[in-house]
């Protein structure tokens, strides 16, 4: 099983794309993360869903567990508000040691290990400075599990 068999169409974001957008495409696809793309249309950044959702939430509630306990359900419903008006480029961590891309001939294999090694839900599949789609972690294990 090679990347190109598992590989599928990946909707991607761009620096500019607001936070609340790339939220939304993440809810709206039941995606496990999303490809930021660069002005050429090549991945610059991998985003895990949870970090989109580490954006949303206070620092001292990572920190603490117990207090987010504590904040009201109304203030807790809000969430997503803290975001507005922010760009994907305001939030992006610094750049990973590795990225989590690879060419349409990697193995399962290949692609198990880059996603382990990044910590990544999705490895994206390019060719030729073309980005032709994603591979997810949930589509791997199928076709692992399939054999």
């Amino acid at each position: 099983m090679r990347a190109r068999d598992l590989l599928t169409p990946f909707p991607t974001v761009t620096p500019g794309t607001s936070v609340i957008d790339a939220a939304r495409l993440l809810a709206d696809h039941d995606l496990p993360g999303l490809i930021v793309v660069d002005d050429e249309g090549l991945p610059a950044s991998i985003l895990p869903g949870t970090q989109v959702l580490r954006l949303a939430v206070p620092r001292y509630c990572q920190d603490d567990p117990a207090l987010a306990r504590v904040v009201d359900e109304a203030h807790a419903d809000a969430l997503l508000s803290s975001l507005a008006g922010r760009a994907v480029r305001d939030v992006l961590p610094g750049r990973p040691r590795e990225l989590p891309v690879t060419d349409p001939d990697a193995t399962a294999l290949e692609m198990a290990a880059l996603m382990a090694r990044t910590h990544s839900p999705l490895v994206a599949v390019v060719d030729e400075r073309r980005l032709l789609g994603a591979v997810t972690l949930k589509v791997l294990l199928d076709g692992l599990l399939a054999q």
